[in-house]
């Protein structure tokens, strides 16, 4: 096999960037940058859209940069965030500009969808997904009857929108379509009855494919105003967490994964949908994942209390480099305070700081007093959260848990895989940061025959990344903070 390159398109909700991968024939993997870019919402008249036509000028520039650098590419993936989606009319163009999940018409939109259109527990038990209320089946309610939905000749999720713009195919990919609450779960089709409720069918959807199905080529105009031959557009994991668990670099499947940031994302990779009575208790999701696989998976807040905190601090001229973070927080007494990072009180206060406070107050502790014991408590409870989580996977998983693997840049904050492995009882297994576009990029090496399996993808990607280990130790100490913290979340 000669070298084999790739394009990855991988979107978030902030930025999103162009990576060219190589595949050698030895199995050596690199990866380079080519472009990076800006995304985020824009407020028009109090609702929140994304730029879909900024986004494809992005898209279309990465391809001009990638053709200077003289390679010829094998293929192209697109990953981006879930839940979005765009109405095409039947000329084929866009109706004004896709809806983002922030929307402030979405607010209470699950309680509206459960008191009017179907219950809670039988929508979880037709689809496996947790209720949030920018899912799309709740969007999709929310705009019945809007100008955009009553001309839709079709319905498309976003990376499958940018594929579109590439080569003029409309599909529906499974991973991305998986994240809105519209499919059978075990089926992997539409659930025709759900779709019903909200005025739709399926004939307002492209095809379901899977991941590593050719879309299509890139149209001829855009092909030669690029200066590439018409290469194929891939789907890859189309959300861009399916490609994440894609690039976990595991050995085996004896595993659980944590994609850290903002928010954390923990789960297991099984076979077929896990619904019942504890998966509906504690909202846990069965996503579609790659090569047949589901994302068990459960949303915990993340960093993103942390960053808050920071963000107030700021505003007292008072700011923080990473390293100085980590140092203020090594200093700091241990298990000052426990928090519960998914409480509503933790959603968008004001105030990170104050809330934190008020918290500590509620429960009964002490409040941390210094900036090191607010977020050494929040990385012991962030920890300690993982830990409860990761004990309810373990009773769910087909295979023993025997190892967690921290990907996404969460990977990178080593004080808080150290107190993860100290409370979870396990090894941690940190990297690669960048889990998303490596797992685009392999998805698309598999589709071309490159590599045969996801367990190949997965060796390869672990061979040519660093990855670190963090051993539990102190087990005692916080098996004692561990009772203790549950008991507060209890309260």
């Amino acid at each position: 096999m000669s070298a084999k390159h790739f394009i990855a398109f991988d979107l978030g909700a902030t930025s999103g960037r162009t990576i060219l991968g190589t595949l050698e024939k030895d199995g050596v993997l690199t990866t380079k940058e080519i472009t990076r870019f800006p995304n985020g919402m824009m407020e028009i008249n109090g609702h929140l859209y994304w730029n879909i036509y900024s986004l494809y000028e992005h898209i279309r520039e990465g391809l001009l940069q990638v053709a200077k650098t003289g390679v010829t590419p094998t293929s192209i993936g697109i990953d981006t965030w879930g839940v979005d989606f765009a109405c095409i009319a039947s000329d084929g163009s866009i109706i004004g500009l896709p809806h983002a999940y922030r929307d402030p018409q979405y607010t209470d939109s699950r309680a509206r969808f459960f008191n009017n259109v179907m219950p809670a527990s039988e929508l979880y038990r037709r689809t496996g997904i947790q209720h949030l209320d920018f899912n799309t089946v709740f969007q999709f309610n929310e705009w019945r009857g809007s100008f955009a939905m009553d001309n839709a000749a079709k319905i498309v999720f976003l990376p499958d929108v940018l594929s579109y713009l590439l080569t003029g195919n409309i599909v529906t990919e499974y991973t991305i379509a998986s994240t809105g609450e519209i499919l059978d779960a075990g089926k992997r089709t539409f659930d025709e009855e759900i779709l019903e409720k909200v005025g739709l069918d399926t004939t307002k959807f492209g095809p379901i494919v899977m991941p590593g199905t050719e879309i299509g080529t890139l149209s001829a105009d855009l092909a030669e105003w690029a200066g590439l031959p018409r290469i194929p557009v891939v789907a890859v994991g189309g959300h861009d967490t399916a490609s994440a668990v894609a690039g976990v670099p595991a050995q085996d499947r004896n595993f659980a994964y944590l994609s850290s940031g903002t928010w954390s994302l923990m789960g297991i990779e099984t076979d077929e949908p896990k619904i019942n009575a504890l998966t509906e208790e504690y909202n846990i999701t069965n996503e579609g994942g790659v090569e047949g696989t589901i994302r068990l998976l459960k949303n915990i807040t993340g960093m993103w209390i942390v960053e808050q905190c920071l963000q107030r601090w700021k505003k007292d001229d008072i700011v923080y480099t990473y390293p100085q973070m980590v140092e203020l927080a090594e200093a700091a007494d241990e298990f000052v305070c426990f928090i519960d990072p998914d409480d509503p009180m933790f959603v968008h206060p004001a105030d990170m700081p104050q809330a934190i406070v008020e918290y500590c107050r509620l429960t009964g502790q002490q409040a941390p007093k210094t900036h090191g014991e607010f977020i050494r408590s929040i990385f012991e409870s962030l920890a300690l959260k993982y830990r409860m989580i990761l004990d309810v996977f373990r009773s769910l998983a087909e295979n023993p848990v025997d190892k967690l693997h921290v990907i996404g840049g969460g990977s990178r904050n080593k004080l808080l895989n150290r107190f993860t492995a100290n409370a979870i009882g396990v090894p941690v297994v940190a990297g690669p940061a960048e889990a998303s576009s490596l797992g685009n990029i392999m998805m698309q090496a598999k589709a071309c025959g490159a590599v045969s399996s996801l367990a190949e993808m997965r060796q390869i990607i672990a061979g040519n990344t660093d990855l670190e280990y963090f051993a539990q130790a102190d087990s005692g100490k916080w098996e004692e903070a561990y009772k203790r913290y549950l008991t507060l979340i209890k309260k």
